[in-house]
Parts: structure tokens; C-alpha cells; sequence
């Protein structure tokens, strides 16, 4: 086999946000309308799709068909118009789809085509940004000591895992807004992850009476600066800092008081994640999980008072799981988050017209970071690096496969081996419901690109299955044990997908297109692995169902943008399977 890199994509900013908005937009039309409805063919290197309420038929080319309709695009989108086809912008495309779900559904909905563009201006502002990035190479020395040597290594990884969380320039492909985003980017691009930033903290100094927080939370003490007696520091991120203090009298009026002070903008830089919202700290090896009052992809991300508790909640019932897990499967962790930090200004939740809202907003998790997890010689890397469909960074699976022997299937067949049997015995055995997707999940490689670790993170979409947990759950307070239980069903149904249909198949769609050739023989490897757990546990009935091909859930984001709820109301449409016995196993 010769292995060849995957290409990015070429153009201007503007042609390249221009063209990943039409694909998302498609992408998500196929797996949740048009699919289902049985109204896609691929004929002669093309997809068909046809709107059947608007009496639309579209087509684009295809680079390549994927055994799970998950297609790759590889030119502009068509529609057919008399004996013609004529070329579709995105805007057309989306004002096509807004037709087709208002005659769909009876309702239309006035946001969507806004959100669609704010999402591909998004995208077309980092790339833009990023067009002017200079990158920046950690000092390797040939004459430097060890001990320089070893500082010079852990700063290389630090920049190659920082790199890879900062590279998602357009983000989830199944999504029809996937870098939606309120503010200018004059605004927020200052605190992007895509366009390589880095700020400090502004740092509170909060008397001691108004803090309102659990757990550990000793990473914050000593963050930026010394504060005055009876005080303790609070982080905040900037951005959240300037909209709070703008919109919420009490808080300003605090400061005033002297209850609240603003020791300003000290503190070692921090670097964005991927998710925006959480930080990562690499000297310190920390991660902080701010509130940000404003909209990414579906949801403004605040941490509702709920999810600062229910965090060290599950923390203090998980960590033991993920012990006993570690132990059974090397090479898997979960990054703990030992406590969290706010502040209450009323005597409790609510008492003001805003203390919840301040409470909220400026809630701060501690999440521990990767270095007590990883073993000598590895670097970590953000699994949706490693899957993304255009490579941005070093991170891609294409050149993770170059700088070892190349082989796809002994790479996929290790990191299955790693991802898969912890997550499947959390649910199976311990009634915890991971959220493994590509954003939560940090891949640890060594030297040569192989795949050594599984670090699971983001204790807020975790959940517990009340059959399992029916003590711990009792004793907790109903607003918070609500939001983090889920029946059987459910929480198989967020596995599933999350495992599966996020993760797995995203990971294969990368690995097909450096050798097109795999894709049965990779999707045989998950059943094979499945199989494998299945048996270990006695067959469970869901495995079982899997493992005969029933179709997987995947999440509906279109239809959830479209009814304009959050991501805890999602649904799923059922996606073809290539895992039944009878699927074609050997290379086409």
C-alpha cells in the first residue's frame, strides 16, 4: 500500500467557508431527511437527493461513497432545473432546506437562515485569522542539558496537544451550524481556539463568606496573585467578566462594596480548548470550565448551579469506576473534576434578581490535567484532530500513519482495543453513561504515531443509569439528580451514538480516505471488537442487537436546530449499519 496524505482544502477564506457551509448543510439533509425518506441514489459518481415537499432534485460529486452513507463531497452542489443542472450557493441551499422543513413540520423557523450564516461567516473569520498565524516551534538545542532537554520535550507536547485542540476550523459535519457563534469576530477571535489564542485570566479576590463552591478546588488558591486576608481568588474569563459586569447591577455594586475585587488581567496565559469555554493551563496542567454567555452551535454555556454540583457529584462516584476500569483495560483515564468556585452575593439561589445569573456566570470546574495520566514518550492529541475530514494540524491520522509503518488496520485495531471495551463495561457494568465523542476524547501516540492512551473527559454529559446508582442518587437533591440520570434506554442510545456513530465512524471516514480500499475491513474490526466484549459479559441483548445490524442512532441535529431546542431534547434517526454478520467484510 502507498500511503498518501489527505489534502486540505484549497481556496480563499471566503470560497472555503462558502463550500464546507453547502457540504455541512447537505450532509445534514441526507442523514436526517432525505435518507430516512428513501429519496438519495448515488448514480455515476454523483448523489442525487431530492426535497419531495419543494419538488427539488440536487446532486454533488462525490470524492468518495462511504459504506454508511456518510459520503465525502467533492464539488459544488446542483440542482436540477428543466433539461439542466445549475450551480447552488450555500445561501440558496439553505433557504431550500428552511422550505422543505417548514412544509415538513407545519412550522418555519425565523433563526435558522441567520444562524447558518453567522456560522460560515465564523469560519470564514478563522480562516482569515489563521492566514496570518505564525507558528511557534519549541527550542530543541542539540547542545542543551537533560534537564533542558526534558523541559524542551514537555513544551513540544504541551504545543502539539494545544495545536491540535485549536485546529477545529469547521467543526462537527453533521451539524448545519457548526461554528454559529454570537459576537463580532473583532470580538471573540481574541478568545478563539482556531485562531491559536492566548490571554490570562481576570482574577477576582472574593470575600470568604460570599463563595459558594465544593470539593477540591486548590488550583484556584494561588491563581495569578496574592489576595487580601479573609479573600479568596476567583479566575474569570474575560470575555464572561465584561458582559456580566455590564449586564448585572449587584455585581458592579459589589465591587463598589469592596465584597468583589478586580485584581485585573495577572496570571500565567491560558490557551482555549475546542470547546471554547474551557481553558487549559500547561505549566500548571490544569483545565478551568468557565461560563459563556453566549450561543455556540445550539446553547448559550453557562454552568447551571446543577452542573457545579452534580460535577463533584459524579466525580466522587465515577473516579472509582474509571479506577477499577484502568486496572482491567490499560491505557484508559478520565480527567477528574475534583471542584468548582463561585460566588453568591444573596443568602441563596434566586434571593436577587440576578445573584443566580452571577452565581451561574461566573461558576468556574477544575478539571485535572493530563500529565498524572500519561505515560513517558506520549503525546496527546484531540481525537477530532485526528479524525477531521481536511487536515489543520500535525494531529491527522494521515500523518500519524506516516511517521510509523503506514498500516491502517494494525493503528485502527490498537486504538479499538483502547476506546471501546471501557466505554462499553462503564454501561454494561456500571450503569455509567460516557459521552466518548470526538471532542471528548484526548488519543495519547507515541514516536511513531501508534496509539497508546484513551483520556475521556467533560463530566457534564456523563450520566447515571438509577438502576445502578439507586443510593448514591437518593440522598441527592431532585434538581440536580434529574439532570444526571438517564433510563437504560437512553443512556444506550447516547452511547451508541457518541461511540459509534460520532467517534467510530468519523475515525473510520479518515482512515477510508487515506485507503479507500479498508472501509470493510475497518468496520470489521469494530464488530470484531464489539464481538469480543459481547462475549466477555454474556450477550447482552443491546450488544446483540448491534452486533445483527440494527440501524444506529444518530443525533438529529438539523431537526433539533430546527425546533429550536436544546441538545437534552435531542432525537435520533435510525443510520444504516455496517455491523451485521452478514455485512461484506472482505475489500471490494
Amino acid at each position: 500500500m502507498t500511503l498518501s496524505l489527505v489534502d486540505a482544502l484549497t481556496g480563499s477564506p471566503t470560497q472555503l467557508a462558502d463550500t464546507v457551509t453547502a457540504h455541512t448543510l447537505l450532509n445534514c439533509l441526507l442523514r436526517e431527511v432525505s435518507a430516512p425518506e428513501r429519496q438519495v441514489t448515488v448514480a455515476e459518481r454523483h448523489l442525487l437527493l431530492r426535497l419531495p415537499r419543494c419538488g427539488v432534485l440536487l446532486r454533488v460529486p462525490l470524492r468518495r461513497v462511504s459504506m454508511i452513507g456518510a459520503h465525502r463531497f467533492g464539488g459544488p452542489v446542483e440542482r436540477h432545473e428543466g433539461s439542466i443542472w445549475s450551480r447552488l450557493g450555500w445561501e440558496e441551499l439553505a433557504a431550500l432546506i428552511r422550505n422543505e422543513l417548514a412544509l415538513r413540520t407545519g412550522a418555519d423557523n425565523g433563526e435558522f437562515l441567520g444562524q447558518v450564516a453567522a456560522s460560515r461567516e465564523t469560519i470564514r473569520a478563522v480562516l482569515e485569522a489563521r492566514t496570518h498565524q505564525q507558528p511557534s516551534l519549541p527550542d530543541t538545542d542539540a547542545d542543551t542539558d537533560a534537564n533542558a532537554n526534558a523541559d524542551a520535550n514537555a513544551n513540544a507536547n504541551a504545543n502539539a496537544y494545544i495545536a491540535s485542540e485549536q485546529s477545529l476550523v469547521y467543526e462537527h459535519r453533521f451539524h448545519p451550524t457548526p461554528k454559529a457563534r454570537t459576537g463580532e469576530p473583532e470580538e471573540w477571535l481574541r478568545y478563539g481556539p482556531e485562531a491559536g489564542a492566548r490571554f490570562p485570566l481576570r482574577c477576582l479576590a472574593v470575600r470568604a463568606d460570599l463563595l459558594y463552591g465544593d470539593g477540591d478546588h486548590r488550583a484556584l488558591d494561588q491563581w495569578g496573585t496574592e489576595v487580601e486576608p479573609g479573600f479568596a481568588v476567583l479566575p474569570a474569563h474575560p470575555w464572561q467578566y465584561r458582559m456580566l459586569t455590564e449586564q448585572h447591577l449587584a455585581l458592579r455594586a459589589a465591587l463598589a462594596r469592596g465584597d468583589v475585587v478586580d485584581h485585573g488581567l495577572v496570571g500565567p496565559h491560558v490557551a482555549p480548548t475546542a470547546s471554547v469555554r474551557t481553558v487549559y493551563e500547561p505549566d500548571g496542567d490544569v483545565f478551568l470550565k468557565f461560563s459563556l454567555n453566549v450561543r455556540l452551535t445550539n446553547c448559550v454555556r453557562k454552568n447551571a448551579w446543577y452542573e457545579l454540583a452534580g460535577a463533584v457529584l459524579l466525580n466522587r462516584i465515577v473516579q472509582p469506576v474509571f479506577v477499577a476500569l484502568s486496572e482491567r483495560f490499560p491505557g484508559c483515564a478520565m480527567l477528574a473534576e475534583p471542584g468548582y468556585r463561585s460566588i453568591r452575593l444573596g443568602e441563596g439561589l434566586g434571593e436577587g434578581p440576578d445573584d443566580r445569573e452571577i452565581l451561574e456566570g461566573l461558576g468556574v470546574i477544575v478539571r485535572e490535567g493530563l500529565g498524572r495520566h500519561l505515560l513517558p514518550g506520549v503525546t496527546p492529541l484531540l481525537a477530532a484532530a485526528v479524525a477531521d475530514e481536511y487536515p489543520t494540524s500535525t494531529a491527522h491520522i494521515s500523518y500519524l500513519l506516516a511517521r510509523g509503518d503506514g498500516d491502517p488496520l494494525a493503528w485502527w485495531d490498537a486504538y479499538l482495543g483502547l476506546l471501546l471495551p471501557p466505554v462499553l463495561a462503564a454501561y454494561f457494568e456500571y450503569g455509567v453513561v460516557l459521552e466518548p465523542h470526538l471532542q471528548n476524547v484526548v488519543v495519547g501516540v507515541r514516536a511513531d504515531g501508534s496509539p497508546a492512551q484513551v483520556l475521556f473527559r467533560d463530566l457534564e454529559g456523563t450520566k447515571l443509569v438509577p438502576e445502578h446508582h439507586r443510593d448514591a442518587l437518593a440522598v441527592v437533591d431532585e434538581e440536580v439528580r434529574g439532570p444526571f440520570s438517564y433510563s437504560a434506554q437512553r443512556g444506550w442510545d447516547r452511547v451508541a451514538y457518541c461511540l459509534l456513530v460520532n467517534h467510530v465512524a468519523e475515525m473510520v471516514a479518515a482512515l477510508a480516505d487515506v485507503s479507500p480500499e479498508l472501509e470493510p475491513a475497518l468496520w470489521g474490526l469494530v464488530r470484531d471488537h464489539l464481538a469480543s466484549y459481547a462475549q466477555s459479559v454474556g450477550h447482552p441483548p443491546r450488544l446483540r442487537a448491534l452486533l445483527s445490524g440494527v440501524p444506529l442512532p444518530a443525533k438529529a441535529n438539523l431537526l433539533l436546530r430546527w425546533a429550536r431546542q436544546a441538545d437534552r431534547h435531542a432525537g435520533y434517526v435510525p443510520l444504516p449499519s455496517p455491523l451485521g454478520a452478514d455485512f461484506p467484510r472482505d475489500t471490494p
